[in-house]
């Protein structure tokens, strides 16, 4: 099978905490002769990925590399600090990073967050990875702060989390690689944005054909007569009478000789 006899296929990357379910069920609506394939990546590996094309398009978090990838920001996450359900944080309706000063803060390598000064203690190593820092929340060793999307997509019942008002924030994006806008990855940005089935999504589309000119009937269009006018007796007086008056007398035939 040569490349041109490949069917068209749709791969899209989305990093953890996102859930793209809404926008593949639009896709498979829209265009259900063109697989798409889901394609989960770490965060720190999602440029990588799409750099490499093992994606056409991810949703990923900012920031990425402007010069490489086009993004469309798409939300910004709140942030949350995940504690164990009997913990004074527990009790609040949302707290400062202050508030986490005496409180041990796990920083797990793949974290998403910006940060300038960490909160709180630091443990004495760093965990591998959010689900692991889970896991050391739960076991009482410390505290964690990350995106609330990645609280809910660890959740246990044993831990609750609440809102750090003053923490960097997370921002997810469509992003893909700039010179690889392909029309399918139109095709998704539309989907995105919201557009509808009908719009033209950026592309190029021919313009609409004139539609024909009415034609007259045969014969001709029959003019209408000007106004005062009732056709080629206007104006003349009919036989037998000036002016058309009632009762006007005719005179005798005369007699030949």
């Amino acid at each position: 099978m040569t490349g041109s006899d490949v069917p068209p296929s749709f791969r899209l990357a989305y990093v953890p905490g996102v859930t793209p379910a809404k926008w593949v069920r639009i896709w498979q609506e829209r265009l259900p002769g063109i697989p798409l394939t889901l394609v989960a990546v770490a965060a720190a590996e999602a440029a990588g990925v799409l750099r490499d094309g093992g994606a056409d398009a991810g949703f990923v978090r900012l920031p990425v590399d402007r010069t490489a990838f086009s993004a469309i920001p798409l939300y910004t996450e709140t942030t949350v600090v995940v504690v164990p359900k009997d913990h004074l944080v527990a009790a609040a309706d949302e707290v400062s990073a202050e508030d986490l000063a005496d409180d041990i803060v796990l920083h797990p390598l793949d974290d998403t967050l910006d940060w300038e000064t960490l909160p709180g203690r630091p443990a004495n190593e760093r965990p591998a990875t959010t689900a692991d820092a889970i896991e050391l929340v739960a076991a009482g060793v410390g505290v964690l702060v990350v995106p609330q999307s990645l609280a809910r997509l660890h959740h246990r019942r044993d831990l609750t989390y609440r809102p750090v008002t003053d923490a960097p924030e997370s921002r997810i994006a469509l992003s893909w690689p700039e010179d690889a806008t392909t029309d399918l990855v139109e095709d998704f940005i539309g989907i995105v944005r919201g557009r509808t089935v009908n719009s033209t999504r950026g592309r190029t589309t021919a313009p609409a054909e004139p539609k024909p000119a009415k034609r007259a009937p045969a014969g001709g269009a029959r003019r209408q007569p000007a106004a005062g006018k009732t056709g080629k007796t206007a104006g003349k007086t009919p036989r037998g009478g000036a002016g058309g008056a009632k009762g006007g007398k005719r005179g005798k035939p005369r007699r030949r000789s």
